[in-house]
């Protein structure tokens, strides 16, 4: 293709519309979605010539695996609300507090965790969001929100406990993903340290907040067949997640797969129409996520991983051991400016070319995972929270996000790092 700009005119327009439109899925002007950003940021690099149509398609393409785990998920959610799976969980969850407020807050935070752990922190954004919602209607609570922000914040400060607790784990590291044995030697501490601090510090935000009493006589609703096998295809995601981690084989196929057949023996089981499940797909989501694989494509094409891989061997060489707190806290920050998603795919090359100590490497994961708690745009997982919301009728701002959000995440996140450079 020939070359429309000198290559210091095509840095700087390239730089600028990725920022405009990264900017825009932050701040969201007008109340637009944050899909229409990173599309149309998308479109304009490659209409202006500034990254080829091939460069672009190969950006869409590389996201496969990650399109393939969201549908799944959000499939595997919609048939779980649509057959009743989550009011009849609410239900128990509601009549399990015993009508304490902080012992269903600790509840709920304790099967986010579980959630987090072993379906990833996207999942715990699509699927449990849904039933924090329903058991709070059913309790009867005070104040939804502060079950609310369980489902965001604990997607992202347990989502390094595995490596398939959170897909930009995989995209950090890899080809180079450490065994199952390594990744636990490295983040099972940093990992509780940062589940602990953020547990205490939301709980102390929103204490006054829950009330004194929620209702736990709510009437636990009978399972219907449907609600049965719904249940089943969620234990058949996460069986096929640990599988697929195991074996070192990507996420997105076999999620979407469990998806599909449950979809199929609802239907069959039910005797009703698939379409309407298919429907609830967020399928803007989807877009938004290629979007931003395009942008981050034109980066790359910029010089962006080059700068920052002498920027990290500079690090390396000037601050000694503290190269990794220093790293995971900018990374952290950055995530909270930008998105953990192209952040992670930056990430993952820089620190792969720049061939840097394990440490640091394991920083820099934590400042993707945990960083983005925030701001409310900062993680794919949150912004599929805020989606989850909307849907039923929830608004959050970003300023009120951010105001928990630095309560909650700065302290987690320094004790994370503390504790992964003392153990490194």
């Amino acid at each position: 293709m020939t070359t429309l700009y000198l290559p210091e005119t095509r840095t700087l327009a390239t730089a600028a519309i990725s920022a405009v439109a990264i900017g825009g899925v932050i701040i969201r002007p007008f109340g637009w979605p944050e899909w229409i950003f990173a599309t149309v940021g998308a479109v304009i690099l490659v209409a202006a010539q500034l990254l080829p149509v091939a460069d672009g398609w190969q950006g869409i393409a590389s996201g496969t695996d990650v399109y393939l785990f969201l549908a799944g998920m959000m499939l595997l959610s919609e048939i779980a609300r649509r057959e009743g799976l989550f009011d009849y969980l609410a239900a128990r969850a509601a009549r399990a507090s015993s009508g304490s407020p902080v012992r269903l807050f600790s509840l709920v935070f304790a099967v986010g965790t579980i959630v987090t752990v072993f379906l990833s922190n996207d999942a715990t954004a699509v699927v449990l969001t849904p039933a924090v919602i329903a058991v709070t209607r059913a309790a009867k609570a005070k104040d939804p929100i502060p079950y609310l922000l369980i489902c965001a914040f604990v997607a992202n400060a347990a989502s390094f406990v595995l490596p398939i607790s959170n897909p930009a784990n995989i995209v950090v590291f890899g080809a180079n993903m450490p065994p199952l044995g390594d990744w636990l030697a490295r983040f099972a501490l940093p990992s509780l340290a940062a589940i602990a601090a953020t547990y205490l510090a939301l709980l102390l935000v929103t204490k006054t907040r829950l009330g004194e009493t929620i209702d736990s006589d709510a009437e636990t609703p009978a399972l219907t067949r449907g609600g049965q096998i719904a249940a089943f295809g969620l234990v058949l995601a996460i069986l096929a997640l640990l599988t697929a981690s195991a074996l070192g084989a990507e996420l997105g196929l076999p999620t979407a797969a469990a998806g599909l057949a449950t979809l199929v023996f609802v239907a069959i089981g039910e005797r009703r129409s698939p379409v309407p499940a298919l429907a609830g797909i967020s399928w803007s989501t989807l877009v938004l996520v290629a979007g931003l694989f395009v942008i981050v494509r034109a980066l790359d094409r910029i010089g962006l991983e080059a700068a920052l891989v002498a920027a990290l061997h500079q690090l390396v060489q000037e601050a000694a051991t503290l190269a990794a707190p220093i790293a995971g806290a900018t990374v952290a920050v950055a995530t909270n400016l930008t998105n953990n998603l192209p952040l992670g795919l930056v990430a993952g090359g820089v620190v792969d070319a720049a061939h840097v100590p394990t440490a640091i490497t394991s920083a820099v994961l934590i400042g993707i995972d945990l960083g983005p708690n925030i701001s409310v745009t900062g993680s794919l997982a949150t912004i599929l929270w805020l989606l989850a919301l909307r849907r039923e009728g929830i608004e959050y701002g970003a300023l009120r996000f951010l105001k928990v959000g630095l309560v909650v995440t700065l302290p987690a996140l320094v004790l994370a790092l503390a504790v992964l450079t003392i153990t490194a």
